[in-house]
């Protein structure tokens, strides 16, 4: 099986690799010069919150598409409710009412009068 990046996209795992580089090169900076070691540890903080900032990054996109894929259900669920109602079918929102019920984790029956 193929070794799958931790981040699904390239260039934050190029963020994250140039990040390991610069924080090796500034611990061999800060072993060479001991007298600058209280500056040397402000520079590896910093770096250390680019690791941060792609784990925000990660989430934030899966968040988005989550919330995209929902909103492109619940489109569906209103073209399907528009045509059900030009077809004249009985219960035309039903469609929506399923959708929602979905997105809301519950997987309640529709019925007419909106109960379940």
């Amino acid at each position: 099986m193929a070794y799958r990046l931790p981040y699904p996209d390239p260039e934050l795992q190029e963020v994250l690799n140039r990040n390991d580089v610069a924080r090796e090169l500034i611990a061999n900076f800060a072993r060479s010069t001991a007298t600058l070691g209280d500056l040397w540890h402000h520079v590896t903080a910093a770096l250390h919150d680019t690791s941060v900032l792609v784990a925000e990054i990660t989430r934030l996109r899966a968040e988005i598409s989550k919330t995209r894929l929902h909103r492109a259900n619940l489109t569906a669920a209103m073209r399907a409710a528009l045509s059900a109602d030009a077809d004249g079918e009985p219960d035309p929102l039903s469609y929506l009412r399923d959708e929602l019920a979905d997105q809301a984790g519950t997987l309640a029956p529709s019925s007419p009068d909106g109960g379940a």
